[in-house]
């Protein structure tokens, strides 16, 4: 239903990422490709560290303060996963700031891995507000950290072992909001294709209202050594080239477009990564 796209994805390893950007034409969509811009620095590595991915979010702050004057507000959730290697180990390093998800789907079931940073994930941590009230609350769309606004980036990162089995989602949260998680879950066990589920994922996130971009990138971890296969992804409309002889964008519309901006909140100290079974 919105008219301009501020998704950007970047699916190549060792990198898969999901990046949502925020404030309008100009600043959100130029937001996300930046941070995609910045990650894309990783790929054609056998691996990345905790420390490569933070200097991606680092540079992306910092070319988002050049490119976006004064008067914009603008900003990026980044979510996503590189390989990474620990004791000699094959890992899955997650990553994620704002609400942008990382899912796994291991021996059938799916579990959420990354936290939003939001005001509703905030409620519900501190036991102020039920599943059921956060779905239809008013702030659920307002985020509590971002790339952008003039903040230091503070990601959050777990560590998992690949297993055998794995396969990742990757997400903006124009997908979480039309589809549940048994709709997620029953989606990517229907399809063996990585490249057909997450198509499927954008048809019915689409088909269930589509109020917002949509974006998913699906990874299985027994596609690893075909790096074809692991490029695979799905995305709404930002792959797509502009139409010859098209009209210049229109001046963005906060009511048909949406008005989501990170809310800014006290600097805290990005966490180290934490190490899931």
């Amino acid at each position: 239903m919105r008219a301009l796209n501020e998704d950007a994805l970047l699916a190549y390893p060792p990198v898969f990422l999901v990046a949502d950007g925020m404030g309008g034409h100009e600043a959100g969509d130029v937001a996300s490709r930046l941070a995609v811009e910045q990650f894309s620095q990783l790929l054609g590595r056998g691996t990345a560290t905790a420390e490569d991915v933070h200097a991606c979010f680092e540079r992306t702050a910092e070319r988002l303060t050049e490119a976006i004057g004064a008067d914009q507000v603008a900003g990026t959730t980044v979510a996503g996963v590189v390989v990474a290697e620990l004791d000699g180990g094959a890992y899955w390093l997650v990553f994620n700031i704002g609400d942008s998800r990382v899912y796994r789907l291991a021996a059938g079931e799916l579990e959420q891995i990354s936290v939003d940073h939001s005001v509703v994930q905030d409620l519900l941590d501190a036991g102020d507000l039920s599943p059921e009230e956060a779905a239809v609350h008013p702030e659920r769309h307002v985020i509590t950290r971002a790339v952008g606004g003039g903040l230091a980036p503070e990601p959050d990162y777990w560590l998992l072992p690949v297993g055998p089995t794995d396969r990742l989602l990757i997400c903006s949260d124009g997908l979480t909001s039309e589809l549940d998680d048994a709709e997620l879950r029953a989606i990517l066990l229907a399809h063996e294709d990585p490249q057909d589920a997450a198509q499927e994922l954008v048809r019915a996130a689409l088909g269930a209202g589509g109020k917002d971009n949509v974006s998913a990138v699906v990874v299985d971890v027994a596609r690893a050594q075909r790096t074809a296969d692991m490029e695979r992804t799905a995305d709404l409309e930002h792959l797509r080239p502009p139409t010859p002889g098209a009209p210049p964008a229109r001046s963005w519309d906060e009511a048909a477009d949406g008005d989501t901006v990170p809310r800014t909140t006290a600097p805290q100290q990005a966490r180290t990564p934490e190490v899931l079974p």
